[in-house]
Order: C-alpha cells, then sequence, then structure tokens
C-alpha cells in the first residue's frame, strides 16, 4: 500500500516521464498519506485508443488510481489527489496538437485486500 495504476495514452509515451512521476508520487503519498516508502508501488499501462467525446484524434488521458488502506480522512484523499495531479503537471511534457485530461482517485483498497513479499 499504496497501489498506484497509471493509465495513460500511448501518445504520451515519449513525453511522460514515468519513473520520475512515479518517485514523486511515492514521496506525497508518504507526506501526506502516512504511507511506508518500501510499500509504495506504482504501475502503468498504456492505452492505445482514447476517445473523448465525439473525437478520436486531439486527446491524451492519464488517470491516476491510488488504492490506500482504510483510514484516511477525505480531506487526507483530497490532497494527495491534488499532488498527484501537480506531479503530473511537472512530468508530461505538452505534445503539439494533444489537450491532455488528466485526473486523479483516491479510494480505499477493499477490506479483503491481502498481499505478500517473497
Amino acid at each position: 500500500m499504496p497501489q498506484i495504476t497509471v493509465d495513460y495514452s500511448e501518445r504520451l509515451a515519449d513525453a511522460f516521464d514515468r519513473r520520475a512521476f512515479a518517485v514523486e508520487a511515492h514521496a506525497r503519498a508518504v507526506e501526506i498519506a502516512d504511507a511506508k516508502p518500501p510499500a509504495c508501488k506504482t504501475r502503468f499501462r498504456r492505452t492505445e485508443d482514447t476517445v473523448v467525446g465525439p473525437d478520436t484524434e486531439g486527446h491524451a488521458i492519464v488517470h491516476v488510481t491510488i488504492g490506500l488502506l482504510a483510514g484516511r480522512t477525505e480531506e487526507t484523499k483530497a490532497r494527495l489527489a491534488e499532488a498527484v495531479l501537480e506531479a503530473l503537471r511537472a512530468h508530461v511534457k505538452p505534445v503539439e496538437g494533444l489537450a491532455l485530461h488528466a485526473s486523479a482517485e483516491v479510494r480505499d483498497l477493499d477490506p479483503s485486500y491481502r498481499k505478500y513479499d517473497a
């Protein structure tokens, strides 16, 4: 915990410094949500197709989902979501001809969440 998943448009592959974003997102999770540094995990999923409204061209999407163990206040979750959006602004370069739609969601992990480390 936290479990961070980043879905992003393929057209951003060269403009998105994913490693730097993950490092910053982890630091914000530690600072804001009291996460433990070794527990921060981020995975990136590149999406080939993006459609925004009626258009298929000219748009790119980045959506970050952060799953935390229950117990954080709504204010803490909102602060973390805002911090993650700031990190996206810093680590996704503008791409000529693309409108970026960035979003972040912080949610509680389901009570059934379990893990093990080998």
